[in-house]
């Protein structure tokens, strides 16, 4: 959820470009909207708008609509990033810090797009748009996490221009606050309202950048490609409403509490800023001095403490944004459009997570820790579990590396248990369901395996397979994105795309080794596998999951 990867782009100096659909403008770097005119810049082929503000909130409120203004403002530097939750890697992943920002504020709410300086001309369609939702754990992250230039460079090349929006949303206990007095002020789930405010906002907005706002595909990475999950299946808010496509990378939906299991969190986090003494907790809460509440959210658990993935601040089913379990929604097919969707994993998802456990030594203690963080089951179940993964390092993640890789005894069966239980388990059950409605494409990355080594094929690593070149894969990812943004299937490649042969199954196609499809990158190249690895072990997650 906060692996990054700085990774020099490069840039093309001979674009092949539609003649018939792309004219220039006289001002493209100038934008007139309903509450103001942005000015953003040129960069090579090009015009970016950054930090533009979709919205406005009070802390703890509802996100409104952004103050209207005079003159023209410049659109050339990110917004601030929201209010961070402090990190202290383990050890084992002390290499692997989080994004520290030039500014961090409570009025963050912007976006930032990125367009083809030859853009259509009136009387030409729009462009297509990719919506970027960034990872972070649900508790930090930027809309500048990911760098997306060269996914619209290449689109350009391909002759498939498309128009990338990147926003910020309100992260840890200032977009996720639970408990009653949340939920009576009707502020629940705040990170995902923000989010469909910004789509919202693109709907208003982005025609005036040369968007076209029927042909909206949203995407994300983490608690992004969750948080996307999430808004595809909302019903209350209509959020499905405002896309036509999701791209969800590793991630989808994890599991997802109720509001009023959270309450122990809000009356810690009361008591902790001394605000228990108050008749109106909510109201002492807003109008603390920033520092004082964040001091106080900075003790509470993230993905890097013990507990790891079993987040506090995170989703929770408050009955308006998330209307009701996402596992019963999903299979009964109780949500909103049934839209194309695209969603993948990384072999070792779990593995980053895992290095906060590595004093877990023993089966005892391994048992113990995945009754208290991931099922509460019965003695028999437990067992099974126990059966399923193996005190056997070979059974471990990073998988298939034998006994190597080993930072504890326990270390690689937590991993795998972290893999599957909130990675493998739920995208395999969203494309089983949802594959029996509408269209599903499946991935799997084993880039980097043996690279990376106690990590593995780790958590977000594919970033470089969607959003740049690389040296045995070429740009089979970027293409296959770009044909799904244009045309909701990585299928269909202009004339242009130099991977114009490329074929990618749909997940319920059957493969020659199992009953369904998964493109796999290898650090070799790419082929077609079939989505059956653990299958018991899954079944057995899934199973407990719906009982």
């Amino acid at each position: 959820m906060i692996f990054k990867f700085f990774i020099s782009f490069p840039l093309y100096s001979i674009l092949v470009v539609s003649t018939a659909s792309i004219v220039a403008s006289a001002d493209v770097a100038s934008v007139s909207l309903s509450y103001g005119t942005f000015q953003g810049f040129l960069s090579g082929n090009l015009t970016q708008f950054l930090g533009i503000p979709f919205g406005q909130a009070r802390r703890f409120a509802l996100p409104t609509d952004p103050t209207p203004f005079e003159g023209v403002r410049n659109a050339t530097e990110y917004g601030s990033a929201c209010p961070q939750q402090k990190l202290v890697p383990p050890p084992a992943a002390a290499g692997i810090v989080p994004n520290q920002y030039p500014s961090v504020s409570e009025d963050c709410l912007t976006l930032d797009i990125f367009k083809p300086t030859l853009h259509p001309s009136p009387s030409a369609d729009k462009l297509p748009v990719f919506v970027w939702i960034y990872g972070g754990g649900f508790v930090v992250g930027n809309s500048r996490d990911n760098d997306l230039t060269p996914l619209v460079e290449r689109s350009i090349h391909n002759d498939q221009p498309i128009i990338v929006v990147t926003i910020n949303y309100r992260v840890s206990a200032l977009g996720f606050l639970p408990g009653k007095e949340a939920a009576a002020a009707g502020i629940t789930n705040l990170a995902l309202r923000d989010q469909t405010f910004a789509l919202q906002w693109i709907q208003k907005h982005i025609a005036a950048f040369g968007g076209d706002l029927t042909r909206v595909v949203v995407g994300g990475v983490s608690a992004g490609s969750m948080s996307t999950a999430y808004l595809l299946l909302d019903n209350s808010l209509n959020s499905n409403q405002l896309f036509r496509g999701v791209f969800m990378q590793s991630g989808t939906v994890v599991p997802t509490p109720t509001l009023s299991s959270g309450q122990a969190t809000y009356d810690s986090l009361v008591s902790a800023t001394g605000c228990h003494a108050t008749d109106d907790t909510l109201q002492c809460l807003r109008h603390l001095p920033l520092d004082t509440l964040m001091a106080a959210v900075n003790t509470t658990a993230n993905f890097f403490s013990y507990e790891a993935l079993n987040l506090v601040w995170r989703p929770r089913v408050d009955g308006v944004v998330v209307k009701s379990d996402p596992w019963v929604a999903i299979a009964r097919g109780e949500y909103g459009s049934k839209i194309p969707i695209m969603a993948g994993m990384c072999d070792d998802e779990g593995t980053l997570f895992a290095t906060s456990s590595v004093n877990v030594t023993t089966n005892t203690e391994f048992l113990a820790f995945a009754h208290s963080y991931f099922l509460n089951i019965s003695p028999l179940q437990m067992s099974e579990l126990a059966r399923l993964y193996p005190d056997d390092p070979t059974k471990g993640s990073p998988f298939d590396t034998g006994t190597a890789n080993q930072l504890s005894p326990e270390y690689k069966r937590i991993s795998a248990l972290s893999s599957d239980f909130f990675f493998t388990s739920p995208r395999r059950f969203l494309s089983e369901h949802a594959s029996k409605r509408q269209p599903v494409w499946g991935w799997l990355n084993k880039v980097g395996k043996i690279s990376n080594a106690y990590l593995g094929a780790l958590h977000a690593s594919d970033a470089q397979i969607w959003f740049t070149e690389t040296s045995s894969l070429g740009m089979v990812g970027m293409d296959a994105l770009i044909n799904f943004v244009n045309a909701l299937d990585p299928n269909h490649p202009s004339a242009a795309n130099d991977n114009a042969e490329f074929e990618w199954p749909k997940w319920n196609f059957h493969s020659r080794d199992g009953k369904s499809s998964l493109l796999t990158f290898n650090d070799d190249g790419v082929n077609v596998t079939a989505d059956n690895f653990r299958e018991e072990a899954v079944e057995f997650l899934n199973g407990v999951r719906c009982s």
